[in-house]
């Protein structure tokens, strides 16, 4: 999903070119719902841009009769005011009220479904798209770009109306002096399309560096003890420092094309209301019209003005509103759904098998896999060695699907993996990784992942982990709040926590991916009584670099650069004297590879 600056440029011409209404289209789906929401909006806006007139009409009222003894009563302009005002007033905050229940309803909708996608999304997108850019999406940018164009739209609307509607007063007023007013109005428009094409590159490029930046913290923030470690400080901030001053450039460009057309639209209004006062003056010796009808007059196209000036502002907030929220459905067209199958079980055997797989994650990478054929059987505890890098990780990440094989069939009691339903093919496993992460809820919540808590199971499951006397010294218990990833929590403590969760789900597919690495040795010989607990009667998948803890798996197979090259039990391999014999005798039985 990452693009380049060519590729940026290219993705973004089309949707500039592409008609105004087709974009608003596709913003219906959410926030063209409730109707009902949209016609009191609507109709509360109208009727507020109707009463414009009548501001211009009560003063000529004033002026031609109100100073003339007895022509009409005291109380009627004044009245007529306060009912005026009051009825703008009131359908102010209707209006107000409707925007604020049509914009939370559309952005709740589009959020969900945003996140909906990320859920369901083919993990290779989290590979190519940061973190914080995801969730800058999801959470700012849509909520920023859905305000301003809900707001916009109202804006739009009210404006036009209140327009329409002085437009049609000057008309039955002075028709002569209103065709000198009509004559700036195609010189707005032409400036808001100009601008506004502007406008929508400038924002599209703000978005961009503004990821960019939210990247550089998030580096920073992950890598804290790099940073410091190796005093790369002022070499971080350089780079913060480029991007911002680039954010700097474009927020001068942005507001200098979107400044631009308050100056232009007054010289206009300055020039329409000069060449109608002396047009006005001409008429009143010729014509004879009245302090009251020119002061209307002018009343109603100073009036006009502030419509106009926000009709021809309105294009910023639109352009930057549509470009934010396009980068939330460039979200949804961009994730491609993970494939599902159709194979549906509620309980595996657990019999495994890898025939002639292969994984290539990129077309011009090298195999991370090769060729691998591999037969598993149910029950059976069959443990990975390797060097770093070896295809170990990558080959037990296929059974999951968290990879998907370049050629070959994994199969899961004899059901290629392609055609399980992804649940109910995730449902067979469980997984403890080296990388652990713990999600900010309840002890009891994070081990119950994706089920309902029960709380003597969770109590039992944390027992077998080895963490029962832990938890009960914390002051709520199994329902204390972990925090951000359990930071709280020492690394051994967390992928205790890992492994009470894969206990809790009681998969018949285990799968260890350096499952004690972050233990010490007296925890982790507590662990691996659970783990032993855990193991018996299901398929065991066990990544591990030190030998020590491999070595009563019933089957150790031993892997180099994506392929296979030994395979036994550990007496079988220490009498062959191969690679595996190679490395437990140098010494590294009790250390790691």
């Amino acid at each position: 999903m990452k693009l380049s600056p060519s590729d940026s440029n290219a993705s973004s011409a089309p949707a500039i070119t592409q008609s105004l209404w087709s974009r608003f289209a596709r913003l219906f789906p959410y926030f063209g719902e409730p109707k009902s929401a949209w016609a009191v909006a609507v109709g509360a806006t109208v009727l507020a841009a109707c009463t414009e007139p009548l501001i211009p009409a009560a003063l000529r009222l004033l002026l031609d009769r109100g100073f003339q003894k007895g022509a009409i009563d005291v109380w009627i302009v004044p009245v007529a005011l306060l009912v005026l005002f009051g009825i703008r007033g009131m359908a102010g905050y209707v209006t107000e009220l409707a925007l604020v229940h049509l914009s939370a309803r559309g952005l709740k909708r589009l959020r969900e479904h945003m996140f909906a996608k990320l859920q369901s999304a083919r993990l290779d997108v989290f590979k190519q798209q940061a973190g914080s850019e995801l969730a800058n999406t999801v959470v700012y940018e849509v909520q920023n770009g859905s305000t301003m164009l809900v707001n916009s739209v109202i804006t739009l609307v009210r404006d036009s109306v209140t327009l329409l509607a002085l437009v049609t007063y000057l008309f039955w007023m002075n028709w002569q002096l209103t065709l000198v007013v009509a004559v700036m109005l195609p010189a707005v428009a032409w400036v808001m399309v100009v601008l506004s094409r502007r406008l929508y590159g400038l924002s599209k490029s703000t978005q961009a560096a503004t990821d960019r930046l939210a990247y550089v913290v998030e580096e920073n923030v992950l890598a804290h003890r790099d940073v410091r470690l190796h005093n790369a400080q002022d070499q971080q901030a350089r780079r913060f420092s480029a991007i911002s001053e680039e954010l700097r450039r474009l927020s001068v460009r942005a507001t200098s094309a979107s400044a631009a057309m308050k100056p232009i639209t007054q010289m206009l209004a300055a020039f329409a209301l000069a060449t109608v006062i002396s047009i006005a003056l001409l008429q009143s010796n010729q014509k004879g019209v009245t302090v009251g009808d020119f002061t209307a007059f002018v009343t109603a196209m100073l009036l006009l003005v502030a419509p106009i000036k926000h009709l021809s502002e309105i294009a910023s907030p639109i352009t930057r509103g549509l470009a934010a929220i396009e980068r939330g459905f460039d979200l949804l067209d961009r994730c491609p759904d993970e494939s599902d199958g159709q194979f549906n079980a509620t309980a595996s055997k657990g019999h495994i098998e890898f025939k002639d797989v292969s994984v290539k994650y990129s077309d011009d990478a090298g195999y991370a896999v090769k060729e691998i054929n591999l037969g598993i059987a149910a029950g059976e505890t069959v443990a990975f060695v390797g060097a770093s890098g070896s295809g170990k990780t990558t080959l037990v990440n296929l059974l999951a699907r968290f990879v998907n094989p370049s050629s070959g069939q994994v199969m899961l009691d004899g059901t290629d993996v392609l055609q399980w339903q992804l649940p109910a093919l995730r449902a067979q496993l469980a997984m403890v990784s080296q990388h652990v992460y713990m999600l900010n809820t309840s002890i009891a919540e994070n081990i119950a992942l994706g089920q309902t808590v029960d709380r003597e199971r969770v109590v039992a499951c944390l027992k077998a982990a080895h963490l029962e006397a832990f938890v009960a010294e914390l002051p709520d218990g199994i329902d204390h709040r972990v925090g951000h990833n359990a930071t709280s929590l020492s690394g051994g403590q967390r992928q205790r926590l890992a492994i009470a969760r894969a206990l809790y789900k009681n998969a018949p597919v285990l799968i260890l991916d350096e499952a004690t690495s972050a233990l010490d040795a007296e925890s982790e010989r507590a662990v691996q009584e659970g783990l032993s607990n855990l193991m018996q009667g299901r398929t065991c998948l066990v990544i591990a670099h030190r030998l020590s803890t491999v070595e009563h798996a019933d089957r150790i197979v031993v892997m180099d650069a994506g392929k296979i090259i030994e395979q036994g039990s550990h007496r079988q391999l220490l009498v062959n004297g191969g690679p595996y014999a190679r490395l437990y005798q140098m010494g590294l039985g009790s250390g790691g590879i």
